[in-house]
Formats: C-alpha cells, structure tokens, sequence
C-alpha cells in the first residue's frame, strides 16, 4: 500500500510502539495519523512530540477503552463496575449476539465509523488488558461466597466481566465488522508472547508460580489472539493481516530523573524509624511509620507498560539469557514494512500460514474413493444418507434435505429454475406426507418441517430452537421450510446459476470450474449447499 494521502489509525496511539509507528509513518507522508488511546494527558503528551514533525499530515486524537460501549469508555473499570445499570449493559453487549445495536454502541466502531481509516495499527497490548483483570481471583471470591450462601448477583456480573475469552471473542468481532464495513485495507497487530520471550520459566511472575496463572493468562489470550487474526486474514472481505509478536522487553521511552510513577500514580515516601515486630508489620502497626509528603524520585528509564525500571532493574531484565530487548523503532519498522506490502520476515500470520497443514492431493484421491464407497452402501443398504446434523450449523443439513427434496420433483437445475413456486411446494408437501421414510428421517435428526399455514413436523428434538419466540429466525437456520417463498429463493438461486453457467466461459485447462454446476446438471445437494455458501454466506475458502 502506498501510504501518501492515507488516514491511518493506530490504537495504542500513546505506548511505545504506538509512538514510533507514528514517526515512521509521518515520513510516508499520509493525509491524517489517528492516536487511540486510553487517556487524554497521555495523547497529548504524543501530540507535543509529534507535531513538529507531522508537516502537511494532519494529527488527531480519540481516547477511551476501544474494548468498552461509548457509554463507559471513558469510565474507570471500578466506577463501571459499581455501578447496575453500567454494568449490565456491557454484559449484555459482551454476552449477547452480535447485533446492529451492538456494534452501534461499540466506541470501536463508532471510531471506525468516524475516522473510516484506510489502515490500522493494533499496539494495544490486548492480552495483558484481558488478563489482567485476574479471573482467578475473581473467581476464588465468588466460589468462597457461593459456599457461604453470600453470593450476590452483582457478584457474579462481576466476575463474568473478569473473564477474558469473550472480551476477546467480541473484540475480534467488532474488529472484523468495522474493517468490512469502512473497507480498511491493512490491520497490522503488535501482539506479545506474554513472557518477554522466555518460556515458562520466566521468573519475573506475579506469586510464588513460576509463572503466575495470571501470567499464563496473558499468554493464552495472546495466543488465541493471534488463531483469531490467522482467520481474519482467510476471511473474504477482510483486510490484509499482519501481526508482529516481539518476544523480548520493548524498551525504551526516555531515560530521565524525576518523581517515579507505579501505574500511573507517583510512589509516596515514607519513614520508619524503629522497626516492629513480624507479627505487627501488616495489620498492627498503625502510626509506626509517617508518610513524609514527598515523593519518591530518582533515576529511571520509563520501558511503557512495564513502567519505570532502576538501572540495575534494566540490567538485569535486558541481560543476556534474559528477556533482553528490542527497541520500538524495530518494532515500528517491521509494521511499516508490513503495511507497505514489504515482507518483514516477523509477520506470525504469514509464518501460520506457511507452517500449517492444509489440503493434501492423497486426500484428494480418498475422497473420490470414499464418496463412491458411501454411495455403493447407500445402494446395497436401500438408503440415501443425506445428513445426520453432527457437524452444524444446521442450516447445512437443512439445505441438503431441501435440496434432496428437489432433486426428487425436478430432473435438472434448469428444471427447478423454470419451476412455478406454488406448484413446487404443494410438490414438496406431497411428497413428505408420502414418503414416511424420508419424513421421519428428517424429523429424527432434529429438523422440524415446514408446510403451509406455518403447520409443522416435528421429532422428539428440535436442534434450533425459537429465540424469544423468534420462528422465522429459527426456519432459516436450521428448519426444512417447504413453503412457497422458500421455494421461489430456491427457484432464483437455479436461475443465477444457470445464468453463471451461460456467462462462463467454455475451456478444458486446469483454470476451467469444473466443479461448477451447469444448467442441464442433475440437481445435487452438495454442489447446492456449496453454491449457496460461496454466494450468499461468502463461505469460501481463499487460501490452502
């Protein structure tokens, strides 16, 4: 992609990455950088660093939680929590489908929206801000209330709310949704292996584990992160996808004397003049030690998200065989290189898909062999195994009983595209009532059937149930609707693809789409339920 006169959005705008990624990118010389971050003071902090140097492109600045609805982006987690009627909103939005109204909420895709960015930058350190909300704990407090009869339902709002893999799950989705919806042509994330590089012998933890299972969380989700970006990038309609994951300490901000902060809050100094006894030390020595209304100050070099370091903290952490480091201008770097279509060599994404076992050519071979040995026992059996609903989602097995069905009344797909839709449902409908075998053995599998004046069979399960009394929603994902509206969708799904046939250009070379259904084919399901995943669901596979 060539960068002149783009909008680029970079959350994670304030961090250390985000930073130098804003420096490279402002030599490209795009029309507008976009900082996303979680507080105003820090992103102007970047703003005052970065103007002098932006020239012709224009700086603009968006803060709150990207992870949170607009209505509480900008709350403090513990305000949020506290308060009902916030925090049941955002777990119905994390909780529920992922609707209109809930991607309208979203302060990530209102910003999407907004800013319509033709590429995006991901600094965010999205596992640490999931995991560390420490599930583990929270769910230590509820077990406890729950066996002392004193759990709440604030309680356990609160500790759904720790979790982390729906937050990512809805992240990811919200994500998906606003690049499609702007048309973003790159997203570039910088994610973390969770350990600095190092392996689960890390010995910088959070408890006497080695490591903490808030540790382990972090790098979970960082993993799972990384799968869910794997797909994206085998997503129709998705943009190009990228993901560097540094593996050893980002460092460093600047390197400075001054008052030293500890998330966000500068460290209080206090005296102690006489020591006290063990036993006293937590909870019995009110008044032993005097808070001296200063703050601690000293040396440090502020390394971002991991804080202010001391020299010999520094030393140790970055030393050989220890997490070492790379700079954020390496970092920044790779991500430009990515977004100008340049290979850097450290994208995880491109590595999954080179690493990965796809489809194979034998299993090619045994699929014919296995196909012909399934139909040959169809035919010893007197059978015709259509689907069993194993595999979802049911809308498969109701489109190849449907389509089952046509193939019994009409002989070709360009016979079922001339078909009259009443016609062809009082068919259908006549043929189920005939025919007890095939009926019962759709209703078994757990797929009800649908016929005229909304009557139903049914079995004794029903695979897809109604959602707040929602039938029609239900029909579509998983019933056999026999109905006359459904069979015009029927009807106009043959005539697109005998039209497609029409357009097509003849040929008998390996690019030709001999798989493609022509208009005197005989209809098969398969080769109909394909049909309608490639055109209508965008189902297609793009890489192998």
């Amino acid at each position: 992609m060539d960068l002149r006169g783009k909008t680029i959005l970079i959350m994670g705008g304030s961090g250390l990455v985000g930073r130098a990624v804003a420096r490279r990118l402002i030599a490209r010389r795009p029309a507008r950088i976009v900082l996303v971050g979680l507080y105003e003071h820090e992103l102007r902090r970047e703003l005052d660093v970065l103007t002098p140097i932006a020239g012709d492109t224009k700086l603009e600045l968006a803060w709150g939680n990207v992870f949170a609805p607009t209505a509480v982006a900008r709350m403090r987690r513990e305000d949020m929590l506290a308060d009902p009627e916030h925090r049941r909103a955002v777990l119905d939005d994390l909780l529920g489908e992922l609707t209109p109204h809930v991607l309208e909420r979203s302060f990530l895709y209102q910003l999407f929206m907004e800013f319509r960015p033709d590429a995006v930058v991901d600094s965010i350190n999205t596992a640490t801000a999931f995991a560390y909300q420490d599930v583990f704990t929270s769910a230590q407090k509820l077990v406890e209330a729950a066996r002392a009869g004193t759990a709440t339902p604030e309680m356990v709002e609160e500790h759904v709310l720790s979790i982390p893999t729906p937050q990512l799950i809805r992240h990811v989705q919200v994500v998906l949704e606003a690049v499609k919806a702007v048309g973003t042509e790159a997203y570039v994330k910088v994610g973390t292996s969770g350990t600095g590089g190092m392996g689960l012998n890390i010995p910088y933890t959070h408890s006497e584990e080695r490591p903490s299972r808030t540790l382990m969380t972090k790098s979970a989700i960082a993993g799972a992160h990384s799968l869910m970006l794997f797909l994206i990038a085998r997503t129709p309609g998705a943009p190009a996808t990228a993901e560097i994951k540094p593996t050893a300490a980002i460092a460093w901000r600047e390197i400075a004397y001054g008052p030293i902060q500890r998330w966000g809050r500068t460290i209080t100094r206090y005296e102690c003049l006489e020591p006290v006894p063990a036993s006293e030390a937590i909870s019995d020595c009110e008044g032993r030690w005097t808070d001296t209304g200063k703050v601690l100050e000293s040396v440090y070099a502020d390394v971002g998200e991991n804080g202010y370091f001391a020299r010999d903290e520094f030393e140790t952490v970055s030393s050989l065989r220890q997490m070492e480091f790379i700079t954020p201008e390496e970092v920044a770097d790779y991500v430009v290189m990515e977004l100008e279509g340049r290979a850097s060599g450290r994208n995880i994404v491109a590595a999954l898909d080179s690493s990965t076992a796809g489809p194979t050519y034998q299993a090619g071979v045994l699929r014919a062999a296995a196909i012909q040995r399934l139909a040959e026992l169809e035919q010893a059996h007197g059978v015709r195994a259509i689907a069993f609903e194993m595999l979802g989602p049911p809308r498969l097995s109701k489109l190849l009983y449907e389509g089952f069905l046509w193939s019994r009344l009409r002989d070709s797909v360009a016979a079922l595209a001339e078909s009259n839709a009443a016609t062809l449902a009082a068919e259908a409908q006549q043929l189920v009532r005939d025919d007890a075998e095939l009926r019962q053995t759709v209703i078994s599998v757990g797929l009800p059937i649908v016929v005229d004046g909304d009557r139903v069979y049914r079995g004794g399960e029903v695979i897809v149930q109604p959602i707040n009394g929602d039938v029609e929603r239900a029909v579509h994902a998983g019933w056999v609707d026999l109905r006359e509206a459904n069979c015009a969708t029927w009807i106009a799904r043959a005539a697109a693809a005998v039209r497609e046939a029409a357009e097509r250009v003849p040929g008998s070379g390996s690019g030709f789409e001999w798989a493609a259904m022509e208009a005197s084919s005989p209809i098969r399901p398969p080769a109909f339920a394909t049909w309608i995943f490639r055109n209508e669901d965008d189902g297609e596979r793009i890489k192998r």
